[in-house]
């Protein structure tokens, strides 16, 4: 079913935004929405708006002909024990012709409320453009994404930091030493997620190639030396925390002849990739930034090859 769009003020959707990181309340979150309603725009449809539009906005379908996928469980003795995730391939992976091929991978780390179907459908278009895709869901020892973002959050605070990027780099480590990878790998993400890919790319050194994050939070500073993939990095102009670190951020990259490049898109906020949330989805940008991600993976982390 198709919603009608309506005009959400610039506010509304930054109220959304901090809702949905957690730094405010279902109940505060409902009462300030209400303070937008106007004349045939009430609170109800104001928060409808703004939610999640996952089954509209998927773009290959999870039992597309082109894929496969299936879920993975992975071993992180030094995390959590063990760590879910959605593993994607391009059609015909896994037949007795394509065993002599060994395709480049592709780590895909969702925003801070678990894999959800916005974060499955972008590793399936991973697939689509030849590469091996892992998306892995960080609540997955609580029972994974619960099929709610509020929810997903909730149960996304409760996790152990520290122990998740033990369990991100076992799923770097997973993606590369698959028989069927090329052992070239890039990491990819959306905000937490873009934070990670920008931390692993200081943690995990010679054994990743490349980094694509969107609107995320930098390596540390004393981490950035130790980078030795190349850097791609998505901000939106509207996301004016995270869009006005990145100068400081390409200070440090440049000071240790880091391969980078940044963009930063104008009209954008913050989550302007997600075309599952239609209120911040700025299509212009998300394509062009798509576009720069898959090549810049193409470059860096490669291609399809023979064994």
């Amino acid at each position: 079913m198709k919603h009608e769009r309506i005009k959400i003020p610039a506010e509304a959707v930054e109220l959304y935004t901090q809702f949905i990181h957690g730094e405010i309340s279902r109940r505060a979150f409902n009462a300030g929405i209400k303070k937008f309603a106007v004349v045939g725009l009430t609170a109800g449809a104001l928060v409808d708006a703004l939610m999640p539009k996952y089954a509209e906005a998927q773009q290959v379908r999870k039992d597309d002909e082109r894929i496969r996928a299936e879920y993975v469980t992975v071993p992180s003795p030094n995390g959590n024990g063990s760590i879910k995730g959605y593993l994607v391939r391009p059609y015909g992976a896994d037949s007795r012709e394509a065993k002599s091929f060994k395709l480049p991978g592709v780590l895909v780390i969702h925003e801070n409320r678990g894999l959800n179907p916005h974060t499955e459908d972008v590793a399936r278009r991973f697939a689509l453009e030849g590469f091996m895709a892992f998306a892995p869901d960080a609540v997955s020892t609580l029972g994974g994404y619960p099929g709610d973002d509020f929810k997903g959050g909730q149960m996304f605070a409760k996790i152990d930091k520290p122990k998740l990027t033990q369990d991100f780099i076992a799923c770097a480590h997973y993606l590369k030493s698959r028989p069927d990878s090329t052992g070239k790998i890039g990491v990819t993400g959306f905000c937490f997620g873009g934070g990670a890919s920008n931390s692993l790319a200081g943690l995990l050194g010679d054994d990743l190639a490349a980094a694509a994050p969107f609107y995320g939070a930098p390596t540390p500073p004393a981490d950035v030396p130790k980078i030795k993939a190349a850097i791609l990095i998505n901000h939106g102009a509207l996301d004016k925390a995270l869009a006005g670190g990145y100068p400081a951020q390409e200070a440090e990259l440049k000071k240790s002849n880091i391969r980078y490049e940044g963009h930063i898109y104008p009209n954008s906020v913050h989550g302007f990739f997600n075309d599952a949330t239609p209120e911040r989805y700025n299509k212009a940008a998300a394509t062009e930034a798509w576009t720069r991600t898959v090549d810049w993976f193409h470059q860096y982390v490669g291609v399809a090859v023979t064994a």
